[in-house]
């Protein structure tokens, strides 16, 4: 999984298209970010919710799919959680 094929993945469970941000800070929304080192070091992937401005459980890895499957799983809980995907019987 990664930055091209994870919305393809949040549809399959259904989250819906305007909570996430792949690549741009938005609003309302969880943001999926690449961010450059300006020393010139290896790059980094960035995933936070982002309300009014302000960033809330942010968290910052070395790997591009690492952070695709973070966000992926904590959106596919949410989902979870709130009866909208379940164990198939």
């Amino acid at each position: 999984m990664n930055t091209e094929s994870i919305k393809r993945w949040l549809d399959a469970v259904g989250v819906p298209e305007e909570v996430v941000s792949i690549g741009a800070e938005a609003d309302n929304a969880w943001c999926l970010l690449r961010s450059e080192d300006p020393g010139g070091g290896e790059a980094t992937w960035e995933v936070f919710w982002r309300e009014q401005g302000n960033r809330y459980d942010w968290a910052r890895f070395s790997n591009e799919q690492v952070a695709c499957h973070y966000l992926f799983g904590r959106l596919a809980w949410a989902q979870v959680a709130r009866g909208a995907v379940g164990v198939l019987p």
